[in-house]
């Protein structure tokens, strides 16, 4: 058997920065063991796998541990290989996937997802946390993730988090994050329980971090960069029970996968 393969560069106009994704088309599911096998033997933040249902596409996420429920730079890289690569000459794509229906448009080159709201809430000061990330931010919430709210975004770049600690949290995400000087917030993501020590840049975090920025800010419309060491900057707009996660994407590879 012969899969196609693309190596796209998500929210990032070109490659080597933003967040990379394998996106692997097929005609219909493999066996889910399989695709485990295939994003481990990529070995990126996240594998996406679609089949086409008639004008729709059915979409999963694997990191190289395991499956998830929601990943938007994958997303993202998945439609820039169906309308950039594959000729798909809609303007809008809906996904199936196990967080609901998804939608991404195309608008003057920037791919814009449609993605749930995620509102974070406070929640106590965990000392875990606090010694996870070897800094105390100002104030702790939660959602899906975990959101570490620090005064100065200087401390988020700092940060060098314990990963076998934060590991044992309970969450997909730890989001450390702060307000900008150049964007309206930076952020950092870190995932060691699903396999993944740091996130270059992360759209599902966004669900999080739109509403409380949104509010926090008084503004719907941010720009957001994750200050990893690749970066990546994201467009995002609050609007109430959804978010607005926008961004660029660069192919960097194309092949095929033998099994």
């Amino acid at each position: 058997m012969e899969l196609d393969y693309y190596q796209v560069d998500a929210f990032s106009s070109k490659v080597f920065f933003g967040n990379p994704a394998a996106v692997c088309p097929l005609s219909e599911w493999l066996d889910d063991g399989l695709m485990q096998l295939i994003a481990a033997e990529n070995n990126l933040p996240e594998t996406a796998f679609f089949v086409s249902s008639g004008d729709r596409f059915e979409l999963r996420w694997f990191t190289p541990k395991t499956e998830i429920d929601l990943c938007g730079h994958a997303t993202l890289a998945t439609a820039h290989v169906i309308f950039d690569l594959m000729g798909f000459h809609g303007g809008c794509l809906f996904f199936d996937t196990k967080s609901g229906e998804l939608s991404v448009e195309k608008r003057n080159g920037l791919l814009s997802m449609d993605f749930p709201s995620w509102r974070p809430k406070p929640i106590p000061m965990a000392e875990r946390i606090v010694h996870s990330l070897g800094a105390k931010p100002a104030r702790l919430l939660a959602s899906r993730d975990v959101l570490a709210v620090f005064d100065d975004p200087e401390q988020v770049v700092a940060l060098e988090p314990d990963m076998r600690l934060l590991a044992q949290c309970d969450a997909t995400c730890v989001i450390a994050t702060a307000q900008g000087k150049d964007y309206d917030f930076i952020s950092r993501v870190f995932a060691p329980a699903v396999g993944i020590p740091e996130d270059p840049v992360t759209g599902s975090a966004h669900c999080t971090l739109t509403p409380y920025w949104a509010e926090r800010l008084g503004k719907r419309e941010l720009h957001a960069f994750q200050a990893s060491e690749r970066g990546g900057e994201l467009f995002c707009k609050e609007k109430g029970d959804r978010v607005e996660v926008a961004g660029y994407a660069a192919c960097y590879m194309k092949g095929t996968i033998y099994l």
